[in-house]
């Protein structure tokens, strides 16, 4: 016995592929301490002949039958400009949402499918569930090639969906219509496991979008998908005590994976009851607020004086929840001690067991939770602790010089986001990405709460800040501020999904910040001789003819303001301040543009970063800059 909808008391339902991913999607849920969320509420995308007639009519049809039924789970759809930030702004609700809930983005076949490689590859890299929803060339291959199918003469069964392998975490393609019912509720474990998730891809060839088939009704049930709390094993969890009690100079490392886990309470507990200060990563900063007496801030390559002076002699590295990259090591420098050691604690096997360490593989709340019980009465010297707050305090002295430089002619960047940092309410959201700024803001922000910093930088995806921020709008509903710092580098990048933002009647505060050229290359490209060559906006010099002529005349602000927003232009730093707070206590979108200086100054630096230098050169820069080089690789080892 076959029904459409409402079904009735019939077994199964006819329905298109496309109707039945999206009745599907509209019943899954996930659980994480006892609440539920819708677990892919809605979707972005771009419609073109692949997915049109199949995912888009579903949605249309789903809108429709909300109306006439109310108890139709809805799936709203956002349109957006560019299938990268479609991905983006799922990544951003994503990583708003701790994983606990995600976005799908549609697309057409070609272009538009791997659009969205670069924005699964930033997914799986920070660990963020995303559902992509790439079309795919004809099951039947009657209409071969299609257009936009990329043929491959060694097979037949390749497209350039392919491409997702890599960057995925899971990845399958549906040829019939009954693949699709093991296909999703695979893909929901991957999107709902903290250890495996990630970018889950799911190719859907037109022809079978638009298919129909008889599904079971079962295969529609509200189903809850249970976000695991990996409790640790009790030897290993032994065995880190151990470590612990041994060590002397501990330093607790907080990674994401702290943030993702809710841990914050549990991290200020412990590092109070232990004594072991805390430093943290780009996406574990929050997770201990700054003002605790034994949070030290940024750790690394963009880390500051007082956590790396600690992380220097640190006989033992306690990492909660981070994947080491190497700006958390300072590319395996940071931690000198000849006799340092680890204890990972992480959801996640493979990180887990970095740099030799003794694992814990467990949920990173309830492993400080089971460390805290287990270290009763144990707490490093007073000594240490003093040391710890002394250190921070001489840091928190830089923070307020580099907030309040007064340089001149134009501001540094640090001035803009110490104006930012102190306007800002504890769970206004401020999001970056790329360039100079995720340094800058790692070593200089003082985080009162995990939501407070959202910083993408296992990527370091350039366009990334204003689709996020969409996401992150609509995981927040109507709370709190959102903030997006681009660069006129990254902001060239993604500035059409301003007309998103203008569409949907969103209220973000997009920063923008210009300097007419990339601060962050242009920097390392002097450090490393290269003189900062190709890394300025200049028009083309018919003498040299190299790009170091006039300024390239860019008005961004007038660009902003073309995609449809308000535009407040800020001539220095006062004046910044005044509107952003005529943007905070609004209701619309504001664009904030602001001429910075592309030179700095930037916070002092304290590590390393590996960046190799030619080891030959008719450049007398080069030849000093490698020689510099060669003295900063002799302290990098492995930690064994």
């Amino acid at each position: 016995m076959t029904s459409s909808y409402p079904y009735a008391d019939a077994e199964t339902v006819r329905l298109t592929v496309g109707q039945a991913l999206v009745r599907f999607l509209a019943q899954q849920y996930s659980e994480r301490d006892g609440v539920e969320t819708r677990l892919v509420p809605g979707m972005f995308g771009i419609f073109g002949h692949g997915n049109v007639a199949g995912v888009g009519q579903a949605l249309l049809q789903n809108s429709i039958e909300v109306e006439d039924h109310p108890q139709t789970p809805a799936t709203p759809y956002w349109l957006v400009r560019n299938e990268q930030s479609g991905v983006h702004a799922a990544s951003g609700y994503a990583k708003q949402m701790r994983r606990r809930s995600t976005l799908a983005v549609t697309t057409s076949i070609g272009p538009g499918a791997t659009n969205m490689v670069t924005g699964a590859a930033l997914a799986t890299t920070n660990r963020l569930p995303v559902l992509l929803l790439p079309s795919d060339q004809f099951a039947t291959r009657y209409p071969d090639p299609v257009l936009q199918q990329l043929e491959d003469p060694r097979s037949l069964d390749i497209s350039v969906n392919d491409a997702f392998k890599p960057v995925s975490r899971f990845w399958d393609r549906i040829n019939r219509p009954e693949q699709l019912i093991p296909s999703l509720l695979a893909a929901m474990r991957v999107l709902t496991d903290p250890a495996e998730t990630g970018a889950v891809t799911i190719c859907l060839p037109q022809d079978v979008q638009a298919e129909a088939y008889d599904w079971p009704v079962d295969f529609f049930s509200r189903r809850v998908w249970h976000i695991a709390r990996p409790a640790p094993e009790p030897a290993a969890l032994a065995r880190a005590v151990a470590a612990i009690k041994q060590s002397r100079r501990p330093l607790l490392v907080a990674g994401g994976g702290a943030v993702y886990s809710e841990a914050e309470d549990a991290l200020r507990a412990f590092a109070t009851a232990t004594g072991i200060p805390v430093a943290d990563t780009q996406a574990g900063k929050g997770a201990i607020n700054f003002d605790h007496p034994l949070s030290v801030g940024a750790v690394g390559a963009t880390g500051n004086a007082a956590a790396n002076a600690l992380a220097a002699r640190a006989d033992l590295v306690i990492g909660v929840g981070t994947r080491y990259s190497d700006f958390t090591t300072a590319s395996h420098t940071v931690f000198k001690d000849p006799d340092v050691r680890f204890v990972n604690l992480n959801v996640q096997a493979f990180d887990a067991a970095k740099h030799s360490a003794t694992m814990v593989v467990a949920d990173a709340r309830d492993g400080l939770q089971a460390l805290q019980r287990e270290l009763t009465g144990w707490t490093t010297d007073a000594e240490y602790q003093r040391e710890a707050a002394d250190r921070w305090q001489e840091w928190d002295a830089v923070i307020d010089e580099c907030y309040h430089r007064d340089h001149q002619p134009l501001p540094a960047q640090t001035e803009v986001f110490g104006a930012l940092n102190e306007l800002l309410d504890d769970h206004d959201v401020v999001i970056n990405a790329a360039g100079s700024m995720p340094g800058d803001l790692h070593a200089l922000w003082r985080a009162r709460s995990a939501d407070q910093y959202h910083l993408e930088y296992a990527y370091s995806t350039m366009g990334y800040e204003i689709p996020a921020a969409i996401g992150v709008r609509i995981a927040l509903g109507d709370e709190r501020d959102v903030v997006a710092i681009v660069g006129d580098g990254t902001y060239q990048m993604m500035p059409m999904e301003l007309a998103t933002i203008a569409a949907e009647g969103l209220k973000v505060i997009v920063v923008l910040l210009q300097n007419h050229g990339f601060a962050s290359i242009g920097a390392l490209s002097e450090s490393v001789g290269s003189q900062r060559f190709g890394t300025k906006y200049r028009m083309r010099n018919a003498t040299s003819a190299r790009l170091d002529g006039p300024k390239v005349p860019l008005d961004l602000a007038a660009n902003a303001e073309s995609w449809g927003l308000k535009v407040l232009r800020c001539n220095g730093i006062e004046e910044f301040r005044c509107n952003l707070q005529v943007a905070l206590d609004g209701d619309e979108a504001v664009v904030l543009h602001v001429e910075t200086d592309l030179t700095g100054p930037n916070p002092p630096g304290s590590a390393w970063w590996d960046v190799p230098v030619g080891e030959v050169s008719s450049l007398e820069s080069t030849r000093a800059a490698h020689e510099t080089y060669v003295a900063g690789k002799s302290a990098q080892r492995h930690y064994l």
